[in-house]
């Protein structure tokens, strides 16, 4: 992405995967995202295979631009202070 971050896949799917590897920085990410207001899914084995953990968000109709504008901000923010994008 612009930012960063590896998606598993480029497709125009509603559902999104940002692709982190390590199970406990996917779920540090996931909480962080929610302190945010920005509701995302850890997901790690046995889910997906070991070494694939992922936070998983779903695009909807119902999301606004500015909503859109606020998560890419915030998973920028957190990804940061992560360490995940430079």
């Amino acid at each position: 992405t612009a930012a960063g971050f590896t998606l598993a896949s480029q497709s125009d799917h509603p559902i999104v995967s940002i692709m982190l590897g390590d199970a406990k920085l996917a779920a540090a990410m996931a909480e962080e995202m929610l302190a945010r207001s920005i509701y995302v899914i850890a997901f790690s084995y046995p889910v997906v295979p070991k070494d694939k953990a992922r936070i998983r968000v779903q695009i909807s109709a119902a999301h606004t631009l500015d909503d859109l504008d606020k998560a890419v901000d915030a998973f920028t923010h957190v990804g940061k202070l992560r360490g995940v994008i430079p």
